[in-house]
């Protein structure tokens, strides 16, 4: 598959110029995320790791075959799910760098041991135990130690690697409460983390989604031409564009069912997503962050296992099509 961005969306590293690459990470659903990798002369920044160890063990080895000259002085975890930053902890020694409400928010998280009971074979003969089984049954979260960031920042942060200056700018409260992304300025890359989806329905655990929508709009004023998303292929302004308004598609729906009465689990119903959107993966999604919308319009917050259940469920449906 071929991206805007130009690039192939096979598994590996992928060089996007002046010193940057992508990592990516196919098929990019539930915990398929995506890495970014900059060097300036012998120094190398990582920009988050992986979900497991063994993942991460082979984006480190991917590092190594690249650029065995180089070494990672500085990784940023651009938020506070698993699935970027659980491998933190094979980086010995180095300066880990995240928001200060993503230093909060891992250690509020799910945490490994309790994914693994929810996603491995004893797990609830359910639908939702079958949907975590599905999606996270593939990936191994024993020995895994949660490495949160040894410096935090709020707002913006520059930061040096080698004679080479990039920015960290904190967009979040949006996909979660402390969303980070990492702007190249001389290479005309952003690392946008979970702020892009690129053909899968995105997830928002802490909204609002105006917040969201104006993290995409910090995302065109760099100018970057090349966009690494957390999940999917690389992409460039008109991807942005694209996911943009499938946000404001979300904040008018929610609005009008939220208005009419409409539960936030059939306002999440995928056959209401319109076709421009349709053919885009894990659509039952659209039941979290309906639930999310529906909360900053007046809706109680609901019990995560319960919002779950109901994503669950809507899998099942569309399988059962």
């Amino acid at each position: 598959m071929t991206a805007m961005g130009g690039l192939e969306f096979r598994r590996g590293m992928h060089e996007l110029g002046r010193g940057t690459w992508a990592y990516l990470s196919p098929p990019g659903t539930w915990g398929w995320s995506n890495c970014g990798l900059l060097v300036s002369g012998r120094d190398a920044l990582l920009v988050d790791t992986q979900f497991d160890l063994p993942l991460t063990r082979d984006l480190l080895a991917a590092v190594a075959a690249l650029r065995p000259d180089v070494q990672i002085r500085t990784v940023v975890t651009t938020h506070a799910n698993g699935d970027h930053c659980w491998g933190n902890q094979l980086i010995n020694g180095v300066e880990i760098i995240g928001s200060a409400a993503c230093g909060h928010g891992m250690g509020e998280e799910v945490q490994p041991a309790e994914l693994a009971a929810l996603s491995g074979h004893g797990s609830p003969g359910t639908p939702l135990g079958d949907y975590m089984r599905r999606h996270f049954g593939g990936f191994d979260f024993t020995g895994i130690e949660v490495t949160p960031p040894t410096r935090t920042f709020s707002g913006r942060l520059d930061v040096a690697v080698g004679d080479r200056r990039i920015e960290l700018l904190e967009v979040g409260p949006a996909h979660t409460d402390g969303d980070v992304i990492v702007h190249v300025p001389d290479a005309g890359v952003v690392y946008a983390g979970d702020i892009l989806f690129i053909g899968g329905h995105p997830i928002m655990w802490t909204g609002p989604v105006q917040n969201w929508i104006a993290a995409c709009d910090r995302i065109t004023a760099t100018g970057a031409e090349r966009i690494v998303p957390g999940h999917g292929p690389v992409t460039d302004p008109s991807g942005v564009a694209e996911f943009r308004g499938y946000l404001e598609w979300v904040a008018e729906r929610a609005e009008k069912a939220y208005a009419s009465g409409l539960p936030y689990w059939e306002a999440g119903d995928p056959s209401a997503i319109p076709p421009a959107y349709a053919r885009w993966g894990n659509p039952e999604r659209l039941v979290i962050t309906m639930a999310t919308a529906y909360r900053y319009l007046g809706d109680p917050a609901h019990d995560l296992m319960e919002v779950l259940a109901h994503t669950a469920e809507g899998e099942a449906k569309l399988r059962a099509r």
